[in-house]
Parts: C-alpha cells; structure tokens; sequence
C-alpha cells in the first residue's frame, strides 16, 4: 500500500514576483557596451559610485524590474529597466538634458487582493 502524498506546497508570492529576498539581478558597467569594471547587484543601491565605479555606462537586467535614478539617493529623474541589455545611456533614457545614472533599487511588484487598477 503506498502513503498519500500531500499536494505540493504553493509557491510564496514574494518568491514568484521577484520581490525583496526573491529574484532580483542587475549588472552595471563603467563603460559603454559592457565594457571595464563592472558590478552586480541584487539590492538597492543609493550610490552606485559606492560600488567601485565611477559611473554608470551599460547596464545588464538579468531578473526582475528595477527603477534607476539620475542622482544619488534615489533622487531625479527615474528610469525604469526591464530585463535586457542597455549598452548606453541613451537607451534606458529619452532624457536630453542628463545621461547619468547615480542609485537603483529594485521595483517591487504587488498583486493580490486590493492591488487592482481603480480600486473595485
């Protein structure tokens, strides 16, 4: 006789919508086209040039949406970056005026109950 097996465990929101803790990943890179240092990562950052880099010049999206921002500290203009391959900065901008990117923090995503557009 064999044992029942209990249905599979679901699989937590946070873990599917990549959010804090879930799958978030972002490359970004000195130079333009993936070139020079380059840093990885997985959490927000309110000062990329913190990071070893002096500035930002390609960036790699590999999971998760995140939202750059022009000045420190999640200041100025913002930018959202989907997955992809941004080998310049006029490719995650239409800005004419700033071709800097300075912090980046994950975009959280929220679904479920009351999370609808108009509120119901």
């Amino acid at each position: 006789m064999t044992e029942p097996q209990s249905p599979p465990e679901p699989m937590a929101a946070e873990e599917s919508l990549g959010e804090i803790g879930g799958n978030y990943k972002i490359t970004i890179f000195e130079l333009e086209n993936f070139q020079g240092k380059k840093h990885e990562l997985t959490e927000e950052s309110p000062n990329v040039t913190e990071e070893a880099l002096e500035k930002v010049g390609s960036i790699q999206v590999e999971s998760g949406p995140w939202l750059g921002f022009e000045r420190q500290a999640f200041c100025g203009e913002q930018f959202v970056l989907e997955k992809g391959a941004f080998p310049r900065w006029d490719s995650w901008s239409n800005s004419h005026s700033s071709d800097s990117l300075m912090s980046v923090r994950p975009l959280l995503i929220v679904s479920g109950a009351g999370a609808e557009l108009g509120g119901g």
